[in-house]
């Protein structure tokens, strides 16, 4: 009776610690949106909501401040793009011989090296963005300013290489092999089977490795802080210098603006749009991620 009463406290223990790991963690992502709610709340007070959505000047700092938000999200989904030309193509070629070619070992030896890639600093891919890329893309482009959009979005496209193939990877390796067997019976090629039956019965898998790197690279901070040149312009040229969401909200941060104003309640409004970025792309993706089982 003792053991069973001990093993029972002890359980009961272990249940309520969980319990409160789960509820803290629920906890916190509530009060952050509370607070950038709270203090967003404060900013659109004082700034219309058409304006912040509508206008094309983003210049809260300067004497005659502007707040419209559009050149910081044509940045951000800028760098995003070219992060994803880059990252896509890569990464699920990595993937399709990671899951149909690569012998064991072979595989046990490159995903440990492509987990690297996300274990770096993410300040060391801004420098060597700035400093290494771009004087590299300035003999090719001699138009390319030395802040600018291209660099510092190749470098996201690199760094969420291994976000994409390893999701990827899990939806390929889902599928059933009498698929692949089949295909192989019809007289297809290892490629032809790849490309044309795994693929597409692992799309919703693949689908949802690819909104995760969208979400990684939106949410991307040291990277364009430091290579993109913080200059909020509403452009879609690649060359140009831009500002991200996450830069503006790091310059801000640094103490530009006094407490409680207008100004730096910008950085929750830009905040909370990001926020709700992030959000879609996240439910998007774990939405597909659930059919990564589906039987085809």
């Amino acid at each position: 009776m003792k053991r069973k009463l001990a093993r029972k406290i002890k359980e009961g223990a272990i249940e309520t610690t969980l319990f409160l790991s789960a509820l803290s963690s629920v906890f916190i992502t509530i009060s952050i949106v509370v607070v950038l709610a709270y203090e967003s709340f404060g900013f659109f007070k004082e700034v219309s909501i058409k304006e912040f959505f509508t206008g094309t000047q983003w210049t809260p700092l300067f004497a005659n401040p502007k707040f419209g938000i559009l050149p910081l999200i044509s940045g951000t989904l800028l760098t995003t793009s070219i992060a994803l030309i880059v990252a896509l193509p890569l990464g699920l070629t990595v993937t399709v011989y990671l899951s149909e070619y690569a012998p064991h070992r072979v595989r046990e030896v490159i995903k440990p090296i492509l987990e690297l890639l996300a274990a770096v600093p993410t300040v060391v891919y801004g420098y060597f963005a700035l400093l290494f890329l771009t004087p590299i893309l300035q003999k090719f482009i001699p138009d390319l300013s030395g802040f600018n959009a291209l660099s510092p979005g190749i470098i996201m496209g690199i760094m969420i290489i291994p976000y994409v193939s390893s999701v990827s990877e899990d939806a390929m390796k889902a599928v059933p092999m009498h698929i692949r067997e089949g295909s192989y019976a019809m007289g297809a090629t290892k490629l032809q089977t790849a490309f044309k039956v795994v693929i597409p019965s692992a799309f919703s898998g693949i689908a949802a490795a690819f909104i995760i790197g969208i979400s990684r690279a939106i949410g991307e901070t040291m990277v364009v802080a430091i290579a993109a040149g913080g200059m909020p312009n509403l452009t879609a040229n690649p060359l140009e210098p831009v500002q991200t969401l996450t830069a503006y909200i790091v310059q801000v941060s640094l103490g530009d603006a006094p407490h409680g104003t207008v100004e730096y309640k910008t950085i929750f409004a830009a905040g909370i749009t990001l926020f709700f970025m992030t959000l879609g792309f996240n439910i998007l993706g774990f939405w597909l991620r659930k059919r990564i089982r589906e039987v085809y």
